[in-house]
């Protein structure tokens, strides 16, 4: 905080401010205005400080590990390359010196130690209206291996979800512990289950930032969470061990316990990052058994929900930090793409490469579908429910920019050929498009050769629809977005039907190859933004992906005409998110004020 302080980055607000929905309305409308951090030294009903935005753009994150991000990149080059370092050894003088930073150090006894409260003392964060209870927003949740309890480079840190207070939870000794498919935790948490013995558990809060930003990394193999921010410190980091989980000896904040690796309490709802709530699930709980924080302790926070929020810097940082580690990670693949706008892992963009026959120029997808496969088969990047991938010969497509990238795949997409679907497959635990909890489908759209189309730009004038649907709008060139009547259940598909029908006998729909179904095509087409979050959030690709004129060929599905996505908001969706009308009224009013905080709102 005096970091940032100094560097002119930091607002100090000295009135009382409800961490109830109130703070969270403030930090969404100062990150979404770039503002700095926010240190909130008064907070309604609790004595610690809080403490928000502290990656409020990529700018502020680069100043925060400013002394040490070069050398986190020359570090992953040379484990990407170890010949790298006699070709440039000027450029890599100070590896090594790095490398002596990282490993994580014992330690008997650690500044978080200082002090001790009640689980109900600390802050109670509430974002949004219908969520269950108080939550932790920058958890650092520690646990070891069981079967090797003592081996710190066998500790996962990741950021899982900390329910603090609300449901059955005990408000003195219990929390819930809400972590996804496809996280660390969850081996640990087999392994316990397996040798019949309770988990130990920590979580942290606070102390460097390189430790909750390396809880959220995907690590190549061989390169831990602690290691990685250790790096990132330019410090080793250092962990308490003794009958408990390993905990961070310099975090503001430390909630020990432990978990019954058999028992579950609901968990939930909560404001989430695809823009929706998700519900009330049953998931593992921590039995707490102490809480120390050090004794100048700040709660640090941030806010969840539709992108962009203050997440989206930590993507923008991985994929600064990863980007160089793809093509070694998944031969053949030179970036990938995780979209921020559509919730991250609805959809993802690759570039791969065409490299089979090479004396023949690829005219269909060939070594991309092979990609594509290794792609959905690495870790997180496996919850990808839509993957658009082709390839770059002339090394001329920029991947972050996504309008154009669509655009290219629509130019030389053919339907009948280019869409590959998995179906009955797990995707994101937050994603309530499918059929059930971690259940739906995926495709992919895989795409190579010479434009086969160009793009239309305007809605065909001879554009006829059938009764119900209406204010036809072009999001980009390509793509088309249809406002349809309310999905009600399954007679909604009828609808759909006729729909298509009529854009059969449409034949100047060639130059328009996507069509999105939606409630609302004013909003679908006011922004890119608006387009990527619903079309990818509310569609569930086996069930709501159609086309005109259908064929199945051998099992493979695909259509001669338009692609049709139907992402109508359905019965079984989660609600999004929508503030508090009282709340947004209130930080209005602090708006007036004309203080250094009042610009940002």
């Amino acid at each position: 905080m005096n970091d940032l302080r100094a560097g002119g980055r930091l607002i100090t607000v000295d009135d009382e401010v409800d961490p109830n929905l109130e703070m969270a309305e403030i930090q969404r409308r100062v990150y979404l205005r770039g503002g700095p951090a926010i240190l909130f030294t008064n907070v309604r009903g609790c004595r610690f400080p809080m403490a928000s935005n502290l990656f409020g753009s990529l700018d502020q994150a680069r100043y925060l590990f400013r002394d040490t991000l070069q050398k986190v990149r020359r570090l992953i080059e040379v484990k990407l390359d170890p010949s790298a370092v006699p070709k440039s050894p000027f450029r890599y003088a100070g590896v090594p010196l790095t490398a002596m930073t990282m490993l994580p150090r014992m330690t008997r006894r650690g500044a978080v130690q200082a002090r001790s409260c009640r689980l109900s003392e600390l802050p109670g964060l509430k974002s949004w209206p219908d969520d269950g209870g108080a939550f932790v927003t920058l958890p650092q949740v520690l646990s070891s291996d069981p079967t090797a309890p003592d081996n710190l480079m066998k500790v996962n840190l990741g950021m899982y979800r900390v329910q603090l207070s609300g449901n059955e939870y005990d408000p003195e000794n219990q929390i819930g512990l809400h972590y996804q498919i496809h996280r660390g935790i969850g081996v640990h948490h087999r392994a316990a289950m397996d040798r019949g013995e309770d988990l130990p558990v920590t979580v942290t809060v606070g102390g460097s930032p390189a430790m909750t930003l390396a809880a959220v990394m995907p690590l190549p193999e061989g390169l831990t969470e602690l290691t990685f921010a250790g790096a990132l410190a330019g410090r080793r980091i250092r962990m308490i061990r003794d009958d408990h989980a390993p905990i961070y000896a310099d975090a503001d904040f430390a909630l020990v316990g432990r978990v019954d690796p058999t028992a579950t309490m609901p968990e939930g709802p909560f404001g989430d990052h695809l823009g929706y709530y998700s519900l009330q699930h049953p998931f593992p709980f921590l039995r707490v058994e102490k809480v120390w924080h050090r004794k100048d302790a700040i709660w640090p926070f941030t806010v969840v929900g539709r992108p962009p929020q203050e997440d989206t810097t930590f993507g923008q940082l991985i994929h600064e930090l990863t980007d160089p580690i793809i093509p070694s990670v998944i031969p053949g693949v030179k970036a990938v793409h995780a979209v921020d706008a559509a919730g991250v892992h609805p959809l993802l963009l690759a570039i791969g490469s065409e490299r089979y026959m090479p004396y023949l120029k690829a005219k269909e997808p060939q070594e991309l579908l092979t990609q594509a496969n290794a792609i959905l088969g690495n870790g997180q990047l496996s919850l990808a429910k839509y993957l658009w991938i082709t390839d770059d010969p002339d090394d001329s497509i920029r991947i972050h920019d996504i309008a154009a990238f669509m655009q290219h795949i629509l130019r030389r997409a053919d339907w009948r050929r280019d869409l590959h679907f998995q179906t009955k497959t797990t995707i994101d635990t937050l994603d309530y498009s499918g059929t059930g909890l971690n259940q739906g489908s995926k495709v992919v759209i895989a795409a190579t050769g010479s434009p086969t189309r160009e793009l239309a730009t305007q809605v065909p004038s001879n554009l006829a629809l059938p009764d119900g649907f209406s204010n036809p709008k072009v999001v980009m060139p390509g793509v088309l977005a249809i406002q349809g009547p309310k999905f009600t259940g399954p007679d909604s598909h009828q609808d759909r039907a006729a729909l298509i029908e009529r854009l059969a006998g449409c034949d100047s729909l060639s130059n328009l190859p996507l069509i999105t179904l939606c409630d609302d095509s004013e909003f679908a087409s006011a922004t890119l933004n608006n387009w990527l979050w619903l079309t990818f959030t509310r569609s569930n690709p086996a069930i709501d992906i159609d086309g005109v004129n259908v064929q199945v060929i051998d099992k493979h599905w695909g259509c001669r005409g338009p692609l049709v996505i139907d992402a109508r908001v359905k019965p079984h969706h989660a609600p999004p998110l929508i503030e508090d009308p009282d709340v947004t009224a209130k930080v209005d009013a602090r708006a007036t004020r004309g203080d250094q905080l009042a610009k940002y709102l």
